[in-house]
């Protein structure tokens, strides 16, 4: 996060613009007078305010959320370098201005909510409209991780459509997103395109080299605890996949109790659909039942695609049993539909599968 080591009139009114508040609203909020405020705005660089009132912007910057962190920065990085009108337009043909930056940042917010919804048209459309506008090379160190960011987002963007391999796919996106992020030497979110690497490996059928990626990854120090529980997850996902249920689900368990240790409810919910498919691959469909039903119970988000594969894996299980195939059918029917309707080609993929299989077995 940003820190001042002394302010003066510039750094405060840059941290005004962050806060996005008035001069009056900004008085009050740092508890001083419009007249302070506007001669801080007025001297800029030349004017210092009083020791206490040092402490009071500090206190108010800790306190700022990490978006006006990075207008804060932009802010202050824009006033340092362009000094003149002359400036700003040398600045404007090699990268993005101040409100660019914010915008940009805005931008990506919003298209992590739309993918969270798999509204992928207008997801799309935020990412592009910056991936299209700038070029890596013309960008410093801030552009240059908002670059990142937005690639990465079109990795997941693409993951989720089911474009997991191929010139324009997830795994094509994720790469770039990974060398800029080790450009910007920026170890966590490396670790955190490293698994999403291995979700697109698995994805596409390359289990051995998923699971060991997911077996290394668990255990990675440059990924929080929530990323390793999910990768020890995704171990389990892939040896049920090849057949090691029992095995599995004891890895599974392993990252729900973290899960629940961590009071992270939709990861939990998740970690039981994992073990409630586990249990049907070993045959055990009471305990399949008893888990895909908690982890229905549990779910805590309204997502297209969590409500597809939930269904999927109820269904799923519901099928394998003779008494209750019917009711597996049109479970998968509807989940078909929905999968359809939001654009879900791998999921509707593996519902087909699941439905050529078990018709092969009847």
């Amino acid at each position: 996060m940003a820190t001042v080591q002394r302010w003066t009139g510039l750094e405060a009114r840059a941290l005004r613009l962050a806060l996005r508040m008035s001069v009056r609203s900004f008085a009050c909020h740092l508890g001083v007078g419009i007249r302070t405020i506007s001669k801080w705005e007025k001297l800029l660089a030349t004017t210092e305010p009083r020791q206490d009132t040092q402490s009071i912007l500090d206190t108010a910057l800790a306190r700022a959320n990490a978006a006006a962190h990075l207008r804060f920065e932009t802010f202050l990085s824009e006033a340092d370098r362009a000094p003149s009108a002359v400036s700003v337009r040398r600045v404007a043909s090699r990268g993005p201005l101040a409100w660019e930056y914010e915008s940009w940042a805005d931008d990506l917010d919003r298209a992590v909510v739309a993918l969270s919804r798999q509204d992928f048209t207008f997801a799309d459309s935020l990412i592009d409209r910056w991936l299209g506008r700038f070029k890596p090379t013309a960008l410093d160190d801030r552009g240059l991780y908002l670059f990142a960011r937005s690639t990465a987002l079109l990795g997941d963007l693409r993951r989720d459509q089911g474009a997991v391999l191929g010139p324009l796919s997830a795994q094509r996106a994720y790469a770039s997103a990974r060398s800029l992020f080790g450009q910007l030497d920026i170890p966590r979110r490396v670790a955190q395109i490293d698994l999403s690497l291995a979700v697109v490996a698995e994805m596409s059928g390359s289990l051995e080299v998923a699971a060991r990626q997911y077996e290394s990854l668990a255990v990675d120090d440059r990924l929080s605890r929530r990323d390793q529980a999910r990768a020890r997850l995704w171990v389990g996902t892939t040896l049920s996949k090849d057949g090691s249920h029992t095995y599995a689900t004891r890895v599974m368990l392993a990252a729900t109790r973290e899960f629940e240790d961590l009071g992270e409810p939709e990861d939990w919910s998740v970690a039981h659909q994992k073990l409630a498919l586990a249990h049907r691959g070993a045959g055990d469909l009471a305990n399949a039942l008893h888990f895909i039903g908690i982890a229905r119970r549990a779910a805590t988000t309204d997502s297209p695609m969590q409500r597809v594969r939930l269904e999927t894996a109820h269904g799923h299980i519901l099928l394998s049993d003779r008494a209750t195939r019917d009711d597996g059918l049109a479970i998968l029917d509807k989940a078909a539909g929905l999968a359809g309707q939001f654009g879900l080609s791998h999921q509707l993929a593996s519902i087909e599968g699941i439905r050529a299989m078990r018709e092969k077995i009847a």
